[in-house]
């Protein structure tokens, strides 16, 4: 692995190990009482991400340019690699929930004593206070995993959909740029038709699945659904996002190849 390869799979793997966490950032506010608070919080690490994404795109663009001008061979592997590191930080991410959960949870308490960001970084990010984050660090509870076959009271369908959604949202854009390689001559049109296999993960997740989550999220909150409850059916959803970042590595080359018949088409 060259270091620019190793450079975009870095990326990624901020990417998705941020994505991953949002599911703590729920519990927090679960467990605060401060939901708002806790998104907010959030949205700090979602800059990252998005940072870390408009990093990601020009390298992984022209590693493609350079792949098409010299040998396309390695191009499916170094794909399989970057999928690899979504997948890795997926895991991590899954295992660091707790310790986010709890992190999240005191930052929302001191939120609401230094009632500015700024301020709430700077008091993190004194030294001292730094060496005291590794007191939030916590493995999942096996509770937690053995409250997984309950799934929370979540149904199976509402799994497998999380799965289909993850995967399709996860191989969209790797898929038209994979596309564009395949397709040399319609590689400009490829990378704009993306939207081919993400617009469907989108209305699943917008229209079908954030909001069956964001009541269960509300229910939780007015004690309409127990806390353990809640627990189980976001490690079920974080379970699901693993499968569906592993079933993208199998999506990979089919959606590029109805990307590619797309683009001649139209």
């Amino acid at each position: 692995m060259d270091t620019n390869l190793l450079v975009i799979c870095g990326l990624t793997f901020v990417i998705h190990l941020i994505g991953t966490l949002a599911y703590a950032a729920r519990i927090a506010g679960i467990r605060t009482g401060h939901i708002a608070t806790a998104l907010t919080l959030f949205n700090v690490l979602v800059l990252i991400s998005r940072t870390s994404n408009s990093f990601q795109a020009p390298f992984l663009a022209k590693r493609i340019e350079v792949s098409l001008a010299e040998s396309m061979a390695p191009l499916f592997a170094d794909f399989q690699w970057i999928l690899g590191a979504a997948a890795l930080a997926t895991a991590v991410g899954a295992i660091l929930v707790p310790t986010a959960q709890r992190a999240l949870s005191r930052a929302v308490a001191l939120l609401q004593v230094h009632r500015s960001m700024f301020r709430l970084v700077c008091h993190g990010m004194h030294p001292r206070r730094l060496l005291l984050m590794r007191r939030y660090l916590t493995l999942p509870s096996r509770g937690n995993l053995r409250a997984m076959q309950t799934r929370g009271g979540l149904s199976w369908n509402f799994i497998v959909l999380n799965v289909v959604a993850v995967a399709l949202w996860t191989v969209g854009v790797f898929a038209a740029l994979y596309a564009g390689a395949l397709e040399p001559q319609f590689r400009v049109t490829c990378s704009n038709l993306s939207a081919i296999i993400n617009g469907l993960a989108t209305i699943i997740m917008f229209l079908v699945l954030d909001p069956q989550l964001s009541l269960m999220t509300d229910d939780a909150a007015r004690q309409r659904v127990g806390q353990g409850q809640f627990r189980a059916a976001v490690t079920s959803l974080v379970g699901a996002r693993l499968a569906g970042v592993l079933l993208a590595q199998l999506l990979l080359v089919p959606a590029a190849m109805l990307i590619a018949q797309v683009a001649r088409w139209i």
